[in-house]
């Protein structure tokens, strides 16, 4: 049923994202580059693809509902999906929370926060990784009953919400700003400026926040990022890297509990025994945002290869459930090489080695 509506809300995604740049060109707005887009699309692709191969934090809801559920709340009842919508929203809230709490979790979820825009695309960049570390935080609803087909369904509905809210030609929206995580709370969350820093975490509620003190109004436009820029388009990159910077802190420490520890640590912490990362904080004044000069032959090329790309995970996300495991681990392995491969060549990193930088506009 996920896959399904993924798959049936594909054509309307980009088609808004097709409306959304429209206007913003109509306006005069720069909301859009085409690198920063396309590496949004193939992180989102990306973690499609490894979604129709991996299903472990299923599998043990699963598990749970049939072997320690104590009742067994009825999937026909519109009790049951109104209570699952809430409670979905509620675990959501603290999956998120937490993710920008705890170094191993905040690797997984930086992903989505790494692009220096904010558009439409952004809620399309998704890690590959954060679902399955996310799972842990739904499963409790299992032993309160809740069926697997409705924790999936109100999972599903509960994200494709979060699309609307990436978009900065909304603005206030009233008397539900009180209830609804709209696109001005959004924009908050996806802020680097310290008062905007871990606010804002709900799905489709905001209430979560304004009750557990992590509500933040949107009082001026935020600079979006990471703290650290990633100053990479590939999708491949966006999902390693912090990854990479967490391996290299655990390293420098020198006993095993403080490796341990860097996982469980908070994103700001710096241990003394860490060299700090070079270059530029998204926070610095005067920051210029990432880009790479390429040729329109090579831009050309990456969008090509990126609707290749795309059409072949559609067909494997539609052919998943009838697959073995060889051929759909094989389907999966050539999509997200290819997916590397525009980020490649949007990096400049084949053929021509590092492209030089143009700045384009300061955030």
């Amino acid at each position: 049923m996920s896959q399904s509506l993924i798959l049936l809300a594909v054509p309307a995604f980009f088609a808004l994202i097709g409306v959304e740049l429209w206007l913003c060109r109509r306006r005069g707005r720069r909301d859009y580059r085409f690198s920063d887009a396309l590496a949004n699309l193939s992180c989102g692709v990306g973690q499609q693809v490894l979604v129709s191969v991996v299903s472990g934090g299923l599998l043990v809801y699963l598990f749970l509902f049939e072997r320690a559920a104590p009742v067994r709340l009825p999937p026909s009842a519109a009790s049951t999906w109104l209570a699952c919508f809430v409670a979905v929203d509620f675990c959501y809230y603290w999956a998120h929370r937490t993710s920008h709490r705890v170094n191993f979790l905040w690797a997984a979820h930086a992903v989505h926060h790494q692009s220096e825009d904010y558009n439409l695309s952004v809620a399309l960049r998704q890690s590959w990784l954060q679902r399955a570390l996310f799972w842990p935080f739904f499963w409790p609803l299992a032993l309160l009953g809740f069926p697997p087909a409705v924790l999936v369904t109100t999972y599903t509905l509960n994200i494709l919400y979060q699309f609307w809210i990436h978009t900065q030609l909304v603005g206030r929206l009233g008397p539900l700003e009180w209830v609804l995580n709209t696109p001005s709370h959004h924009r908050v969350h996806h802020g680097v400026d310290a008062p905007y820093l871990d606010r804002n975490h709900g799905g489709v509620l905001i209430v979560w926040d304004r009750l557990f003190g992590t509500f933040c109004a949107e009082a001026s436009p935020p600079r979006y990022g990471v703290v650290q820029p990633l100053a990479s388009f590939s999708a491949l990159r966006a999902n390693l890297d912090p990854w990479r910077r967490l391996a290299r802190m655990a390293a420098a420490e020198p006993r095993l509990v403080g490796k341990l520890l860097v996982f469980l640590r908070p994103p700001e912490w710096r241990s003394e025994a860490a060299p700090p990362e070079a270059g530029p904080l998204r926070t610095d004044p005067g920051y210029v945002l990432h880009d790479v000069e390429r040729p329109s032959p090579i831009r050309a090329l990456a969008a090509a290869l990126f609707v290749a790309a795309l059409l072949g995970a559609i067909a494997l996300l539609g052919a998943a459930p009838g697959l073995a495991a060889g051929p759909l681990w094989a389907g999966a392995a050539v999509l997200l090489a290819a997916l590397t491969a525009v980020g490649a060549l949007l990096d400049g990193r084949l053929r021509e080695g590092r492209a030089r930088r143009r700045p384009r506009w300061v955030g």
